[in-house]
């Protein structure tokens, strides 16, 4: 088998992977593989690889994807995948070499500079096979598809990740990133690609066979699992288990979360640390649900470590995709949309459950950080930087962490040359005071098994190591002027930093991202006495318009996958040349930061909107065979199986934000239609094992299924008395609480009809909290009716 031979001739399928789903798609497995690689020159400018010769410019140039536009002076002949290509591969029946990354993935920009801008290789690939490359966040279903092609035959995957396929789509095999000529036991790229070109010419039929016998696998294996509902033939005490309780599913996770925490950084044990924010999320779910410490002191330990470490950038804000270490001090330095958007929410939620003003402060940062670096002018956000940047402009190659990376030096230089920007505090040493903070050194503060590449030597990344009231004994002074100076101190350094040479931004703009972030910012905008408040609502509908504009076509009522700034120009954007529809994630995502969006502004519009978007996705993407919903439309093109994600990882999956979506849109329409989906939804998933620990979205969408209603229905026409009632509910973190408005005047807008049976008391706004099957007595003092929500703090 070709698969056998060519693992016995070197272990190249071994990943730089990051996280990952083992073959039985439930599993999670996080796995960084470092090589010292000899350092590559490579140079790319902001938004594409305008540095490289320009000899060559092939077909991607038309693309809008930037990371395809990072390949358009490759000699290599690439196609976007297309009809042309695949079309070209069954015309001249030759293999398909397929390359899929994206544009601020390090391992992707090493193989370009390698293998793709050599023209030996190039020539290769261009004589034995139809080259195509994907960018995986614009075509996430190609990608999930190879994925688990590779993760079958590898166990692990990563990007880039390179894929031989037959004219028919089949895999003839996969791996990940390739060295351009043997070594570290890994075959040289092209080795690869003659040994493959070879075997083609001579053994295409077993080739075929081969790739084609492992997707007849994975359809075989989507089309067989059945929902437990359709299971007749399980054994007692198979049904014992697959039928277990909510509680019983609640209490595993939690003692798996427990046992897994590492209790003295915070977060999953071990190395690399991921934020794994819907866990986290869950947690935070888990303790509103019972009210145990325990439980809540494991999801804050994570939130703190992780804002004491490198990982969070303290010199502006933001948050990094990962910490190569285990104190989360080294990051992976590419920051991502996505990541931004789940860590705001988190944040967020800590604060309304403990109250205390550092979560929703380091939330605020994050949403300074999106809004300055990541946001298009007309309100929509890009998709994420690059960890490379050049270290100064002349520089012949970028480098990982050059844009955050500090001597000891350059920080003592910049905080002496703002020395008058520090008047105010000449009784404090501003240098020493920052120094020992962040834990500066003269001969920086990264380990050496952090920094492989030797890139970070006599470097420093910020760290803090204990607190800003222990810095605060130290230099006996109040935590209020250590934050003062430490705030000062940073904005000097950010104001050195920007001068510095930036990393690519990828300025696609992704449905599914901008409903995640549409979330946060809803969340944000419902803390009651946040200063940013009103920015962060506006900010918030500028982006709901923007999506309505660019990311959803009126003509066919369907979602966009994404749409394309221009980081020359911010107020520009463009679609792609042939639209690119939305996937499960995007109606997903977006539907749940509708919700979120209209419990912030009360707009009905809002929840119409996303009952809209939830009945397309149900029409596009529901299984009504065995339940579930697919990630991709049934007559998608070219998509050779349709899979089911059943996992919550960097990323929540779209089942598991769908039964969220399910379980509030039941609540809110009464809906028994939505209702039974649900419940489809549950039975088709219930079965992955531990539910809780795979699936924690999915199990915070059971609780508040399982739980009884919980609503907030406030009385009265539009105005501030009436709005005050609504601050006071929002201001606390309640999952599953559906919030409603009724106007006296106008009853027909009501969203749930029950709700028409509410009076108000003496002509006033007044408000009902309704749970447990009970609603408490009416209200019309805001100040009163906190007390309906004192259970929901931190005591």
């Amino acid at each position: 088998m070709f698969i056998s031979l060519l693992r016995q001739h070197s272990r190249q399928l071994k990943c730089y992977s990051n996280e990952l789903k083992l073959k039985n798609f439930i599993n999670f497995e996080k796995s960084l593989y470092k090589f010292k690689l000899e350092r590559t020159q490579y140079n790319f400018a902001r938004n594409m690889s305008s540095a490289h010769s320009t000899s060559h410019t092939n077909r991607l140039s038309s693309a809008k994807s930037p990371y395809l536009l990072q390949h358009q002076h490759n000699p290599v002949d690439w196609y976007e995948w297309s009809d042309e290509a695949i079309n070209k591969a069954r015309n001249e029946n030759k293999p398909i070499f397929l390359s899929v990354g994206y544009s601020t993935c390090h391992w992707c920009h090493v193989m370009e500079a390698e293998s793709f801008m050599d023209e030996e290789i190039a020539k290769i690939m261009n004589d034995n096979f139809v080259n195509i490359k994907v960018d995986r966040e614009e075509r996430p279903d190609i990608d999930k598809m190879y994925m688990t092609f590779l993760l079958l035959i590898n166990g692990s995957g990563g990007w880039p990740m390179s894929v031989f396929l037959t004219p028919d789509l089949t895999p003839i095999t996969a791996g990940t990133y390739f060295p351009p000529k043997s070594r570290w036991g890994m075959p040289g790229f092209s080795t690869v690609l003659t040994t493959i070109a070879e075997r083609w010419r001579k053994d295409q039929d077993e080739l075929k066979s081969t790739g084609a016998s492992i997707i007849e696998a994975i359809r075989k294996s989507v089309a067989d699992r059945k929902s437990l509902a359709d299971e007749e033939d399980h054994d007692s005490s198979t049904s014992q288990h697959i039928y277990a309780t909510v509680e019983s599913k609640f209490n595993q996770a939690v003692n798996i979360y427990i046992r897994n925490y590492d209790k003295v950084y915070g977060g999953s044990s071990g190395a690399p640390k991921f934020p794994e924010i819907a866990k986290l999320n869950f947690m935070l779910h888990a303790f509103i649900q019972s009210q145990d410490k325990e439980i809540l002191d494991v999801a804050l330990k994570q939130l703190d470590k992780m804002a004491n470490g490198g990982i969070h950038d303290h010199v502006f804000g933001g948050f990094a995709r990962y910490s190569v270490d285990q104190r989360w001090h080294i990051p992976h330095f590419e920051k991502m949309l996505y990541d931004q958007a789940q860590i705001m929410s988190a944040y967020v939620n800590a604060f309304k459950i403990t109250r205390n003003m550092k979560y929703l402060k380091i939330a605020d940062r994050v949403y300074r950080y999106v809004c300055t670096d990541m946001r298009n002018g007309k309100g929509g956000f890009y998709s994420g930087e690059d960890a490379d940047s050049l270290p100064s402009p002349n520089a012949p190659a970028k480098i990982e962490g050059a844009f955050y990376a500090w001597t000891f030096d350059e920080i003592q230089e910049t905080l002496t040359e703002d020395f008058e920007k520090f008047k105010g505090f000449t009784d404090f040493d501003v240098q020493k005071i920052y120094i020992y903070h962040y834990d500066i050194k003269p001969k920086g503060n990264v380990e050496p098994s952090s920094d492989p590449h030797g890139h970070l030597t006599g470097k420093n990344i910020p760290f803090v190591n204990g607190s800003v009231e222990e810095t605060a004994d130290k230099f006996d002074t109040t935590p209020q002027v250590i934050e003062k100076i430490l705030e000062m101190a940073n904005e000097s350094l950010d104001r050195v930093r920007r001068q510095r040479c930036r990393p690519h931004l990828d300025t696609k703009i992704i449905c599914a991202w901008n409903g995640l972030m549409l979330s946060a910012l809803s969340k944000l905008a419902t803390v009651k006495d946040a200063e940013g408040k009103s920015d962060y609502l506006k900010t918030a509908k500028d982006l709901y318009e923007f999506i309505k504009e660019n990311l959803y076509d009126k003509e066919t009522k369907k979602l966009l996958r994404s749409c394309y700034g221009d980081v020359n120009d911010t107020e520009v954007t463009s679609q792609s040349n042939k639209p690119i529809f939305g996937f499960l994630d995007d109606y997903a995502f977006l539907i749940r930061g509708l919700l979120d969006f209209y419990v912030a502004t009360l707009d009905v519009n809002v929840l119409h909107f996303a009952v809209e978007l939830q009945n397309r996705q149900n029409e596009l993407f529901w299984d009504p065979t065995n339940g579930g919903y697919f990630y991709t439309e049934e007559n998608a093109q070219n998509v050779i199986v349709r899979l089911k994600e059943d996992h919550d990882g960097a990323e929540p999956c779209g089942n598991s934000v769908s039964a969220h979506n399910l379980a509030m849109l039941r609540l809110y329409f009464e809906s028994a239609e939505y209702k039974s989906i649900l419940e489809k939804l549950f039975l088709f998933f219930a079965n992955a094992k531990p539910f809780g620990y795979v699936l924690p979205e999915m199990l915070s969408a059971l609780l508040i299924k399982d739980s009884s209603l919980s609503m907030l229905v406030v009385i009265g026409k539009e105005s501030d008395e009436t709005t005050a009632l609504f601050d006071v509910g929002r201001d606390y973190y309640v999952p599953g609480m559906i919030v409603l408005h009724l106007d006296p005047k106008n009853p027909e807008k009501a969203v749930r009809k029950s709700i028409l049976q509410y009076k108000g008391v003496d002509g006033k706004p007044t408000a009902y909290i309704c749970e447990k099957q009970m609603c408490n007595l009416p209200n019309t003092d805001p100040e009163k009716f906190k007390d309906e929500f004192q259970k929901y703090l931190l005591k």
